[in-house]
């Protein structure tokens, strides 16, 4: 405590404030060499107008930029750290520490408080890499540990900024045991289900990156910032490599690890729209009574039209059904694990003031990374952290079907693409939300049903859902798939098939020509139906909706139900033929007079 007294009584002798001071104005922009003497955005935000290089900031001007003016009020102040190891290299780590404090004006690496984003009461933590390099010792450790459990017990959401080098060697194995206690009391946040987002800056690594800064719900990153677990001196210096690409934000986003790099201009807008959607005071209460839906009223000819109908070119896909039907999307990228697979898009949206989050199944209009929405088992792993997410807040999950299958490829065989389809059918089963699923255009074989397993399937009229492409079937019964369309009808693969299998629960009409000729009158329709539906499920209590889910699903296919219906048409048929032919043969019979 006496580091922090001499601190103290120093600042106020010398009548300084605690505020950190503005940093001087650079001759120029480090990597683009932009004058930015006149430069409105560096002096605001610390951004190179011309490249748009964010240079670093210290955590009292984080604060500034991302809480809503005033509101930020300090906690665990007086926390400091002291010298259990009388750990001295060059200069004594004491001395480390007044030097760290008289350079930055704070008494540790992270500050922490409560504030308000976007007029959230929100806790905040912001670390300053100018404060022994960020490094978290015994103090950032606790004060990290402390604002997890402060969010618990007021029931906030948390927003960490980090940055630092990792574990403070001077501490020792003390400070190394702080990735495990932080990491511990953001697990205590998650089972709270309170939301927690990082956001990476420049530079974070080491055992902060290994531990809290993962831990997210959200993950964000800012633009070029230096992010991994070793950094790239440590790598040079102990393996020989020399690696200039795998340490960026852009690298990690690329490879699944984090949800979005973010301009700091959108920053502090982006953080206010997740914290609305996460928070359960703006959800929408439905209550009044469904109403009945209006019977497709369009005829199509054969089977093989619709599979035309359904994989038109033009045909809507996920996204532009979610960029119609809802506000405030903001999507969700990387399974944290391999990569982000742009075949699955997720995201949490605003559905008419009911936050949601939506998976989609994203064939896209001919971008080759979409792969015509042959997801890979990233893209599942993906879906499985945003059902997550689902079930953690509490938001109903709405999922968009538009595949032909998974990806058959041995990339996707290597990575363990049945696994994926069979947890992600078994996380769907379980979730404690409602759930919806929309085919709206092809639904193929696992790949679609993967996303498929919700209390209410609805079909759009000119969609398809079946167990193997007309193609694949053709190939496998007549060694020749230029028969698909003499087997489609034979898959049963049509809405009003499904609708009669009890496959779906409801078909929803189409604008006049099909969806891709009104492709907003489909979205509205669409959106009205998912209203409808959703007001329903929410008045089932948790244990009835987990139980009608199950029964749903386990009547599917039972012989005393589908097997009845399948013989009374049966029974129709033969019934029918027989009425017809005995009516042809008493035509033939001569005819007795009187």
């Amino acid at each position: 405590m006496k580091n922090l007294a001499d601190f103290l009584v120093g600042k106020l002798k010398k009548g300084e404030s605690e505020e950190t001071p503005p940093a001087p104005t650079p001759p120029s922009c480090p990597r683009c060499s932009a004058d930015l003497s006149a430069s409105e955005l560096y002096h605001r935000l610390r951004v190179c107008h011309n490249c748009h290089h964010h240079f670093r900031l210290g955590a009292r001007q984080r604060i500034e930029l991302l809480a809503d003016e005033g509101s930020f009020k300090e906690v665990n102040r007086l926390l400091v750290s002291v010298d259990p190891l009388s750990f001295t290299d060059k200069v004594s780590y004491r001395k480390r520490l007044q030097e760290a404090q008289q350079k930055t004006g704070l008494t540790e690496a992270a500050v922490s408080g409560v504030c308000r984003m976007g007029g959230k009461a929100t806790v905040l933590v912001a670390m300053d890499f100018d404060f022994m390099g960020g490094t978290m010792g015994s103090v950032v450790g606790e004060k990290v540990a402390l604002a997890f459990e402060l969010a618990v017990k007021e029931k906030k959401p948390i927003v960490i900024v980090a940055t630092g080098g990792g574990a403070r060697m001077q501490e020792g194995m003390l400070s190394l045991m702080q990735m495990a206690k932080t990491a511990a009391t953001a697990q205590r946040l998650h089972r709270a289900g309170l939301p927690y987002i990082s956001v990476l800056t420049d530079p974070t690594t080491g055992g902060i990156y290994a531990s809290f800064a993962s831990l997210g719900d959200i993950i964000l990153a800012e633009p070029g910032a230096l992010v991994g677990f070793a950094g790239p001196r440590v790598v040079r210096q102990t393996t020989g490599q020399e690696d200039s690409v795998s340490h960026t934000s852009e690298f990690l986003f690329k490879h699944g690890m984090v949800d979005m790099v973010v301009d700091r201009p959108r920053l502090r807008t982006l953080l206010s729209v997740l914290l609305r959607l996460l928070d359960p005071q703006f959800r929408l209460l439905l209550g009044r009574k469904a109403p009945e839906y209006p019977p497709p009223h369009q005829a199509v000819e054969s089977a093989w039209e619709m599979v035309q109908l359904a994989r038109h070119q033009q045909r809507p896909t996920a996204m532009d059904y979610i960029c119609r039907m809802t506000s405030n999307f903001v999507e969700l990228h990387g399974d944290r694990l391999y990569g982000d697979d742009e075949a699955i898009v997720c995201g949490l949206a605003d559905l008419s003031g009911q936050p949601v989050v939506i998976i989609g199944q994203e064939r896209g209009h001919g971008e080759p990374s979409r792969n015509e929405g042959r997801a890979k088992p990233e893209g599942y792993r993906k879906a499985q952290r945003a059902m997550g997410m689902a079930a953690k807040f509490g938001l109903p999950l709405i999922t968009f079907i538009d595949t032909p299958g998974a990806d058959p490829g041995l990339e996707s065989e290597e990575r363990g693409i049945a696994t994926a389809l069979a947890t992600t059918l078994a996380q769907m089963a379980q979730l404690p939300v409602p759930t919806l699923a929309v085919v709206i255009g092809e639904g193929g074989s696992g790949g679609a049903l993967a996303l498929g397993l919700a209390d209410r399937i609805l079909m759009l009229e000119h969609a398809i859902y079946s167990v193997i492409s007309p193609e694949g079937a053709a190939a496998i019964l007549y060694r020749d798939a230029g028969r698909a369309e003499e087997v489609a009808p034979a898959l049963k693969l049509t809405s009003q098939d499904c609708l009669s299998l009890g496959v779906v629960d409801l078909v929803v009409p189409e604008p006049e020509g099909s969806a891709h000729a009104d492709p907003d009158g489909a979205a509205w329709q669409v959106k009205n139906v998912l209203l409808q539906e959703l007001l329903t499920l929410q008045g089932l209590s948790l244990p009835k909706l987990l139980k009608a889910r199950y029964e749903k699903f386990r009547r599917i296919g039972q012989f005393n139900s589908h097997f009845k219906a399948a013989v009374g048409q049966e029974v129709s048929h033969l019934q029918s033929y027989l009425s017809h032919g005995w009516e042809q043969l008493r035509d033939r019979l001569p005819h007795r007079a009187g």
